[in-house]
């Protein structure tokens, strides 16, 4: 399949990094390259590009797209590995700080695009949404596999969704009649469970579901919680780390993270003044999340929720 990939808030992300034509950059959602792409056309022979991704396929179109340049440009290694994983593929690379990184959170257009993956409840196909197809757990095995209670945990948490425990319910009915296997086996029972009324306007019925879902399996969240510490630790001085998130629970996290760096101080909020003695080691460089604006909405529909954050790590003090 040909990979056709739309990079949401391009230019904002390449203003953003502030990119130097020698410093190192790491893209840790690598997907087909549409932001790496750009950044390894700002980076000169001295400088070092950095492509990460769990999907080996997105890896292969990738390269494809980042090789196919004139000599004299920019390092570049892709690595297949999670963007959690950050300081264990910096330590393998012997990097030991980066000036700027990019992580565009949630499924890539490929994967969503791909029938074949079972992202979409648009296509018929296995129940399977890993990113990573060397990972073991799969959708179909969340949804025969959890009980009814965790079902409706997850698409609840996950997937913000109110009908969670009908739906859950549902599920569990059908497939103690038949193992439910396809995306639109799912979409079924997710069509009846969810009350005429409620479909009639909104998302698709299976919208919030197939998220919640999704993220589950991928572990989507765990791995940003640790992500963004890691990731500002990576930083050199001066270096920025910019995040797009799709969803609110993405950008609940990014927030609450960045924040907690920007106010670390633990001592008891009565206190007069700080003893603990622990001072914030980044600053914002977005004060309100960037948002597409309206010519990129027409292009790209996709980009509608899309929220960019950046921070810039700062100096140590001596």
């Amino acid at each position: 399949m040909e990979f056709s990939h739309v990079p949401v808030l391009f230019e904002e992300c390449m203003d953003a990094l502030r990119i130097r034509a020698d410093g190192t950059y790491v893209d840790g959602t690598l997907g087909g390259a549409g932001h790496g792409s750009g950044i390894c056309g700002r980076l000169g022979a001295e400088g070092r590009f950095i492509g990460i991704d769990r999907d080996a396929d997105a890896l292969k179109a990738a390269s494809l797209r980042l090789f196919k340049r004139e000599e004299g440009g920019c390092r570049i290694d892709l690595v297949q590995s999670n963007y959690s994983d950050i300081r264990s593929v910096l330590q393998q690379l012997g990097i030991p700080a980066i000036d700027g990184a990019l992580l565009d959170l949630g499924v890539s257009s490929f994967q969503l695009d791909n029938p074949g993956r079972g992202f979409s409840y648009m296509n018929e196909a296995p129940l399977d949404m890993r990113m990573n197809a060397d990972d073991s757990l799969t959708a179909e095995d969340v949804v025969n596999g959890y009980s009814a209670e965790e079902l409706a945990r997850i698409i609840r948490d996950y997937g913000e969704e109110r009908w969670a425990g009908r739906i859950a319910d549902f599920i569990v009915r059908a497939r103690a009649e038949k193992r439910l296997t396809s995306t639109f086996e799912l979409v079924d029972v997710i069509k009846a469970a969810v009350p005429a009324s409620a479909r009639r306007d909104g998302p698709h019925p299976a919208k919030r579901t197939f998220q919640a879902l999704r993220i589950e399996v991928n572990d989507e969240l765990g791995q940003l919680r640790t992500a963004v510490d890691d990731f500002i630790d990576c930083l050199a001085p001066g270096g920025r780390l910019a995040i797009i998130s799709f969803h609110s629970l993405e950008d609940r996290i990014v927030k609450e993270s960045f924040q907690k760096r920007l106010n670390p101080c633990i001592c008891p909020p009565d206190l007069p003044v700080c003893v603990c003695g622990r001072k914030p080691d980044i600053k914002k460089v977005t004060r309100k999340p960037v948002t597409a604006s309206a010519a990129e909405l027409e292009a790209n529909p996709r980009a509608r929720s899309a929220k960019l954050r950046v921070v810039e790590k700062l100096e140590r003090e001596s």
